[in-house]
């Protein structure tokens, strides 16, 4: 009760965690989820799908951008919202830098927007301490990565919260399944929950570019992409190119094992664990070997049964730029919902680490960058060369201007 707590679940967990609990595989228990969290103690309640609709309004016009020639990064476009797929590029492949998308994933955007702008306004002088429930262990890891640690506070896996429901003695199975996010970041469209599945980022993307395309005899459904076998499944947009999507780490090897998915595809979905989100390693074990298949059911029911299916659709999404965006790819959005990348052990890493601890006060972790001998030569009249780890910790733990959150609107 120190801090005023956001809880996001992510679009797996709604229909894994019940298997914690005796439940089928595939159940969807949404509500059950939302009433154990606020049991929890939970302030907010809220749902990673609110930014995955976010995401796709950023990634498809970033695609729209690419293809007209109007954006900096190559093509074909990779999809950058799993954080395993991410820390491959970086380590083994960094020529592959270039074609990832710049989009925060959904986790990321959501702790960004729910520490800036108008809700971070409404809880001052308080800022929120943001948990994430997940169905991936690296998203652990996402959200300590330089320009972005610090938003998200702590990541929970879905066996995590469960186990955390069984020492609190809440009888999850029994609790009712009606229940209700809290907004401003409670609203979501069938688009996002398909994030869940192998392909369903693909698919949510689609759906959003065919109508900003003016397709109007474009499918809702994209079948050719579902699935949660191992391998590459592709599909083709009619008048402007063919799409690919990678179940498993292993199926993008094979994809990137020549150059012909340079100019066979204009975009391309990599999800690390097969199966996508459903399959990730924080999720519920199971020895019945149609367990991704009946996740991906209960994914995909959702779906089906939104009110709105298309990202783009969302009234709370369209809110949040009227009142702070502006629009997709604007200078806000940039700042807030965009990230980048660099490969591991760069110069530039090194850089973005020392001013990530910078940001963050962090004087023993930024010092901790630096040789014995160092100097920081800081460019400015009022601190000028600062030579040696002590000083160097001692200026940014002492001297910095202490961080304020009186101020939480971005930049």
């Amino acid at each position: 009760n120190r801090r005023v707590t956001v809880v996001q679940t992510a679009p797996a967990t709604r229909v894994g965690i019940g298997e914690e609990f005796g439940l089928e595989p595939g159940t969807v228990s949404t509500g059950r989820l939302i009433n154990a969290l606020r049991k929890l103690g939970f302030d907010y309640v809220m749902d990673t799908n609110f930014t995955a609709d976010l995401t796709i309004m950023e990634e498809a016009n970033e695609l729209l951008s690419r293809l007209n020639g109007e954006r900096e990064g190559a093509l074909p476009m990779f999809t950058s919202c799993c954080p395993a797929w991410i820390n491959y590029v970086e380590i083994h492949r960094p020529d592959l830098i270039p074609h990832l998308s710049t989009t925060k994933s959904p986790q990321q955007m959501f702790s960004a927007t729910t520490k800036s702008g108008p809700f971070a306004a409404s809880l001052l002088p308080e800022r929120p301490f943001v948990v994430s429930i997940m169905p991936c262990c690296a998203k652990k890891d996402e959200a300590v990565r330089p320009g972005m640690s610090g938003d998200t506070d702590a990541v929970l896996t879905t066996r995590e919260l469960a186990k955390m429901i069984k020492a609190r003695n809440i009888p999850f199975a029994s609790l009712s399944n009606e229940g209700s996010y809290d907004s401003p970041f409670g609203e979501s469209t069938g688009a996002a929950v398909i994030f869940g599945a192998s392909g369903g980022v693909m698919e949510a993307a689609l759906r959003t570019a065919a109508d900003a395309l003016g397709m109007e005899d474009a499918p809702m459904e994209y079948h050719q992409v579902r699935g949660v076998d191992r391998g590459v499944k592709v599909t083709t947009i009619p008048g402007v190119g063919s799409v690919a999507v990678c179940s498993s780490m292993g199926a993008a090897i094979q994809l990137l094992s020549n150059d012909d998915w340079k100019k066979d595809y204009i975009m391309i979905e990599v999800m690390a664990c097969r199966g996508g989100c459903l399959g990730g390693g924080g999720e519920p074990k199971s020895t019945d070997p149609k367990v991704l298949e009946k996740r991906a059911k209960g994914i995909y029911k959702i779906d089906s049964e939104s009110a709105h299916r298309k990202s783009h659709e969302n009234e709370e999404v369209k809110r949040l730029y009227d009142e702070v965006l502006g629009s997709p790819l604007s200078e806000m959005s940039e700042l807030l919902l965009h990230t980048k990348y660099a490969p591991r052990g760069s110069k530039r890493e090194k850089l973005a680490q020392f001013l990530d601890a910078v940001d963050r006060r962090e004087g023993n972790e930024a010092a901790a960058l630096f040789t014995d001998n160092c100097i920081w030569r800081t460019n400015t009249k009022q601190f000028g060369d600062i030579i040696g780890l002590e000083e160097v910790a001692m200026t940014i733990n002492s001297k910095l201007p202490k961080l304020q959150w009186d101020n939480v609107a971005p930049g």
